[in-house]
């Protein structure tokens, strides 16, 4: 059993180093929504802007399971500036393809999709020195249905990533 375990860590280990070395990276956070996220449960996530001279590409970043029922998603994404502006979005996802085979990279039946946030159009720069904060909310609806889904089962975590765009 301690030999097993003793592999896993050396895995794990190697797994994290290689992820976290990315020289392009310069934030990135999941928080954990327990694979189900509740309507009414934003998840933040706070970090102080790189520059303001360069631009970047920022992304929603998402994981989930076979327990996730639909082929889309749609997320309400608020980037607040440290002078108070709020930026809003409602951003749409597709998750599977029509074959209803998942989106996402992963060996498991966890997946993990990188999604385009800011610079989706173009690529972004903070206007402003000082502290951001991305709040992330779900809006996913059921066909025919006015009311919202309550509770998102399959979403295991939500993350935010921020990376330098590269040069070719």
């Amino acid at each position: 059993m301690h030999r097993i375990a003793g592999r896993l860590l050396v895995v794990l280990s190697c797994l994290a180093l290689f992820v976290s070395c990315d020289k392009n990276t310069v934030y990135t956070e999941f928080k954990s929504v327990d694979g189900n996220w509740s309507k009414n449960d934003t998840v933040s996530f706070a970090f102080t802007a790189p520059d303001t001279v360069n631009a970047y590409n920022m992304y929603v970043n998402l994981r989930n399971n076979e327990e996730y029922a639909y082929s889309n998603l749609y997320l309400i994404v608020e980037l607040n500036y440290p002078n108070g502006k709020v930026d809003s979005d409602t951003l749409q996802y597709e998750m599977a393809k029509p074959d209803g085979e998942w989106l996402g990279k992963g060996f498991s039946s966890v997946k993990e999709n990188k999604l385009w946030y800011k610079g989706y159009k173009e690529k972004f720069s903070f206007t402003q020195g000082g502290d951001y904060t991305v709040d992330i909310l779900h809006a996913m609806r059921v066909n025919g249905s006015i009311n919202g889904v309550l509770d998102l089962d399959g979403v295991t975590d939500v993350g935010v990533s921020i990376e330098k765009i590269k040069k070719e």
